[in-house]
């Protein structure tokens, strides 16, 4: 599921970001400023979109744990003791993908940075 989404939507969302970025810098007239803000507009959506990916992955998690709780309950574990094995499982798997947050968020800020330098090094070009 994830690497379709990633393949379907990512992907497309990154061809557009590029075009949106290399737009940005079409008019000789614009400040770098304003240069760096189209930019930044541009990356947003994907970034949002990563974001959206993270969450989702942490949804199957959850929904992952409650099954596994609903099948301890079935299979005659008492209350407590699937409480427990829930939230433990919960813990592990929010544990296991918090790691994600870093690096979702420092991959929106190298690509922001890479696209500065580039858009810095257009304006001392022409």
């Amino acid at each position: 599921m994830v690497k379709s989404l990633e393949r379907e939507n990512i992907r497309k969302m990154l061809g557009l970001m590029f075009w949106c970025s290399a737009s940005c810098c079409e008019d000789n007239q614009t400040s770098m400023q304003q240069v760096h803000q189209c930019i930044e507009h541009c990356h947003a959506p994907l970034a949002q979109a990563q974001l959206e990916k993270f969450q989702v992955c942490l949804a199957w998690c959850t929904m992952h744990c409650n099954d596994k709780a609903k099948d301890s309950i079935d299979a005659g574990s008492k209350e407590l003791q699937v409480k427990w094995q829930l939230e433990t499982s919960v813990t592990k798997y929010v544990d296991d993908h918090t790691y994600l947050i870093p690096t979702v968020t420092k991959k929106t800020r190298v690509s922001l940075v890479h696209w500065e330098i580039e858009v810095f090094a257009m304006g001392h070009r022409g």
